[in-house]
């Protein structure tokens, strides 16, 4: 690798603060090496097929004529990537929740092995939460969270807005 960040990592000898900003990954080299949130959306509908994620309609706006509004089919998607050194079990959690905090629908939790190809240095995992009958009960922020093992990866924002009427 060459350019600044090269040059730090020779001039600092390993030390990781040296690559804080480096290419964009704020937690320096340790950061990423490690467990990685590669898309994380909310949308209509999802499909895992033998590893093959496909994924429909992503959305982060909802607009009603009024409050309470169902949202009829949404999904919950992400594709995480495990590195080599975190083989085996881990516990994945996903929740949706209001602007207080208040959860929406039930906490999704789940014990997840991922399994390695033998020479493979990573490894993928898909994971689609469909909820059916997603209830917004009032006008405002949302926010869908997912931790693996405890340590926060990701919020999304769903906005939910009152539909502007045709004159």
């Amino acid at each position: 690798m060459e350019g600044p960040c090269s040059q730090r990592w020779v001039a600092s000898r390993g030390k990781s603060d040296s690559w804080k900003g480096c290419l964009g990954f704020e937690g320096g080299v340790d950061r990423m090496l490690g467990l990685k949130l590669e898309i994380f959306t909310l949308c209509e509908s999802a499909a895992d097929y033998a590893g093959k994620l496909c994924i429909l309609g992503a959305f982060d706006h909802v607009a009603a004529p009024q409050a309470p509004h169902v949202v009829q089919r949404c999904a919950v998607v992400a594709r995480l990537r495990f590195h080599r050194v975190e083989e085996g079990t881990h516990k994945l959690r996903v929740s949706v929740a209001d602007a207080d905090g208040r959860s929406v629908v039930p906490n999704v939790e789940a014990q997840v092995t991922v399994p390695f190809p033998e020479t493979a240095q990573s490894a993928t995992f898909n994971l689609v939460v469909h909820i059916s009958g997603l209830k917004l009960a009032a006008f405002g922020e949302y926010t869908t969270d997912i931790a693996v093992d405890g340590m926060h990866l990701g919020s999304l924002p769903l906005y939910f807005g009152k539909a502007e009427g045709k004159s």
